[in-house]
């Protein structure tokens, strides 16, 4: 068998389970206080009280008209709806720290601590799986969780981060990618000799990709700007995984990621592309075969039957048949 599958003990399993219960009430308060203005002040201007709107720390803002019994009910009900949240916020966060470190105790899958920041950030800004989808090695622990056992010997890891631009809708006016990465880092930079990468002050570098019918969507003002790859088509089929996973930091984070089996295929297809960096196919090689394995062993919910085979492009087709004829034996049952 080329690819081993570890089940994770009931302990861990039941760690998961709870990981993501908690992650998504602290998220849920953390989008709702997104949501919201800044902030709402009541200003005494000569002579006169006005509602304002702050927009930022520098206290920048606009008046939403003078004080009357309308706006003074809006502004109690605005205190009001951000002290809850912030309750909620504060006191889902103690239980969800308790999962984090239980987490890390059991040794399950990590994320990087970069690129965990960069995904929080985008799903408080309701931009994951909707807008970005990881596409990269970050994507692995995700699909381990929906394996529900560590991939043994599988490559993972690397000093980048990759997304793919998923957007249906386009928003000329919004810059959703380069607001969330300067919240995240204000180093962050965009590289001018590859403009669809952004780099921070400490050299780590996020891609972002697109397939060609999705990039025109992201706004001309955005940045970085998308590279439009047709292999990147491939990405948008099935169903993807998602799952909450830790950081390395300690710091939860919920990836969106493609569906493995597609995934798995278009990894075996860049190993094989010129343009690819060398030093980069066997890896995408590796990751491909033993996520093409592990789908096969422990996840009948992507079936890898003749259904999916009659669905493959002619540049995927002949990878899916070469691992077809070498694919595992299904272990026998314990029972």
């Amino acid at each position: 068998m080329r690819t081993r599958v570890d089940p994770f003990s009931d302990e861990q399993a039941r760690t998961l389970v709870n990981l993501r219960q908690r992650y998504e009430v602290w998220m849920e308060a953390e989008r709702a206080l997104a949501a919201l203005p800044y902030d709402l002040r009541r200003k005494e201007i000569g002579g006169r009280a006005y509602l304002y709107e702050i927009a930022d720390r520098s206290g920048n803002g606009r008046s939403l008209g003078p004080w009357s019994p309308n706006l003074e009910k809006q502004f109690d009900d605005y205190r009001t709806t951000k002290a809850a949240l912030k309750q909620q916020r504060d006191d889902s966060r103690i239980s969800l720290a308790e999962s984090c470190q239980l987490y890390r105790a059991l040794r399950l899958p990590l994320l990087a601590s970069e690129a965990g920041a960069i995904l929080r950030e985008t799903d408080r800004r309701a931009l994951l799986g909707s807008h970005l989808t990881v596409v990269g090695t970050n994507a692995l622990p995700a699909y381990q969780i929906e394996a529900g056992g560590f991939i043994r010997a599988v490559p993972d890891e690397t000093f980048d981060f990759d997304l793919t631009w998923s957007a249906s809708a386009a928003d000329e006016a919004a810059k959703p990618v380069w607001d969330m990465l300067k919240a995240v880092d204000s180093t962050f930079t965009v590289n001018t000799e590859r403009p669809f990468q952004a780099r921070n002050s400490k050299a780590y570098e996020v891609e972002i990709l697109a397939a060609p019918s999705r990039v025109d969507t992201m706004g001309r003002t955005d940045r970085p700007m998308p590279v439009a790859l047709p292999e990147q088509e491939w990405l948008l089929l099935g169903q993807p995984v998602d799952h909450v996973v830790v950081g390395r930091d300690g710091a939860p984070a919920r990836i969106v990621a493609p569906d493995p089996r597609w995934f798995a295929l278009q990894k075996l297809w860049m190993s094989g592309q010129a343009k690819r960096n060398p030093l980069k196919r066997p890896k995408d090689r590796a990751q491909g075969i033993a996520l093409l394995d592990t789908v096969d062993l422990t996840m009948p919910q992507y079936p890898l039957g003749e259904a999916f085979a009659a669905e493959l492009p002619p540049e995927l087709a002949p990878l899916f048949d070469e691992w077809a004829a070498g694919r595992p034996e299904r272990p026998a049952p314990a029972w």
